[in-house]
């Protein structure tokens, strides 16, 4: 009976050790007495990191898979990632702080709503940030047949305001808001990822949509290539004094004639992004990847222009959201002002 017993513990040893493992070796996680240990950016052993990202035809998600995918080269192969389509910023701060993540994409407003325990969040949450990426433009479009000119008018109208839990619905709701609309009763909320916004705006099923990411957004760039003569930008400038009485964070900015082919350029509001980790997220792991994204942005900028925008000058402007201890090795080692 004692050889049995022996022979039961060590395959549910083992048995554990496979489920903590996976197929990429340790995942992701806390160091032991963390916050005393020297931070060196070398990763001791093999490490497997969950990406959060966002809707595949956003920006998050090529991002964060080429964020993946330069993780072993950076370290040695000590250190792999995985990215995954979620449905972004708010859901990716849950399951962030759920385990089911090591690191996430977010809205900047989301992150200080999560560590504020405001918003969404009914408790400060556990989490900090490696770096402030490139902005955020919040992109407005309707159908020009919807007679739609202003957010106020779409009253009544169909509007996807964006996955449920994602930055986007948080700010098309504040947008809501500022216009004197209640998001739950004034439209008639489409919660759509855009991919299925962009179909709805190709066949006329909804009216108009929000959409927070990158410059450009490969699923808004497909709109305007296929069905340009049919839809329009919203010029939503005019509701900034609101949004930046709720957080600092949001800013002036303007999509460019450009970027999507438009006749015009179209003032708009920007807040940027910022990469998050669980507070207890081993420093040694938290610098590898921080100094990756930065050594390896051109790469990044590859798969989506937008991370051209990531940079050393605003890496640190992350506050009220503290920086990782592992975040601030890479970047003082990297120059960061």
């Amino acid at each position: 009976m004692r050889r049995i017993d022996v022979r039961l513990a060590a395959g549910l040893s083992v048995l554990a050790l496979v489920t903590t493992a996976g197929c990429g070796g340790q995942q992701g996680g806390a160091a032991e007495d963390d916050t005393s240990s020297a931070v060196t950016c070398e990763v001791a052993r093999e490490t497997r990191v969950g990406i959060a990202t966002g809707n595949a035809t956003g920006v998050y998600y090529p991002i964060g898979n080429a964020l993946a995918g330069q993780l072993s080269g950076s370290t040695g192969g000590k250190l792999t990632g995985t990215a995954a389509e979620t449905g972004a910023s708010v859901q990716n701060v849950e399951q962030l702080v759920g385990g089911q993540y090591d690191v996430a994409f977010s809205l900047f407003d989301t992150a200080v709503n999560a560590v504020e325990g405001k918003g969404s969040f009914s408790a400060p949450q556990p989490v900090q940030a490696l770096a402030r990426l490139y902005d955020n433009y919040t992109q407005v479009v309707v159908r020009k047949d919807s007679g739609i000119t202003s957010v106020a008018g779409m009253r009544g109208k169909r509007i996807s305001t964006g996955s449920p839990k994602s930055g986007t619905e948080v700010m098309a709701n504040r947008l809501l808001e500022a216009a004197g609309l209640d998001p739950a009763k004034d439209v008639r909320a489409q919660r759509l990822d855009l991919t299925k916004t962009v179909e709805g705006m190709k066949d006329g099923s909804i009216d108009g949509f929000f959409w927070s990411g990158g410059l450009p957004t490969g699923g808004l760039t497909d709109l305007f290539t296929t069905a340009g003569e049919t839809v329009r930008f919203v010029d939503i400038a005019a509701l900034l004094p609101k949004l930046t009485a709720l957080s600092p964070g949001y800013q002036a900015g303007t999509i460019g004639r450009d970027v999507y082919r438009t006749a015009t350029d179209t003032p708009t509001i920007v807040v940027p992004n910022v990469l998050l980790v669980r507070e207890d997220l081993d420093a040694n792991v938290a610098c590898a990847i921080t100094r990756t994204v930065f050594d390896k942005r051109d790469v990044l900028a590859q798969a989506n222009p937008a991370a051209k925008g990531i940079s050393l000058e605003k890496a640190r402007r992350t506050l009220p959201v503290p920086l990782h201890r592992g975040a601030e090795k890479a970047l003082n080692d990297l120059g960061a002002k």
